[in-house]
């Protein structure tokens, strides 16, 4: 069984940084593609980013410039870097992957995604 396991968030000033980490473990293939999603209290889940073979990058608007996704494959971690942080950034954040490769297309979008972690509580003071 998939697990995916995150790391890395914590509390930090507006204007600041943090680095989340995501630790994938359990499947013998590598995901059509991994994304970062968030969910804040009282509002409906978001696509932050996603990184996959057939979709290269893409990012929410809100984030764009401000965050880079990555993935080193050889440790099966997928990290976010989240720069210039604001208050509205302030979340639980979970890591997810696909295995159905045309699921990609839409998982920014839709959230359809096979597995999911447990996420990683951003706050972020103004």
């Amino acid at each position: 069984q998939v697990q995916l396991v995150e790391s890395g968030g914590g509390s930090v000033q507006s204007g600041g940084s943090l680095r989340l980490s995501c630790a994938a473990s359990g499947h013998p293939y590598m995901p059509y593609c991994m994304g970062w999603f968030r969910h804040a209290p009282g509002k409906e889940r978001e696509g932050v980013a996603i990184i996959g073979i057939d979709v290269g990058t893409r990012y929410a608007v809100s984030v764009k410039g401000r965050f880079t996704i990555s993935q080193d494959n050889a440790k099966d971690t997928l990290y976010l870097q989240m720069n210039t942080l604001k208050p509205e950034d302030s979340a639980m954040y979970y890591c997810a992957a696909e295995y159905r490769r045309s699921k990609c297309y839409t998982a920014l979008e839709d959230a359809d995604i096979n597995y999911w972690g447990k996420g990683t509580l951003v706050s972020i003071s103004s």
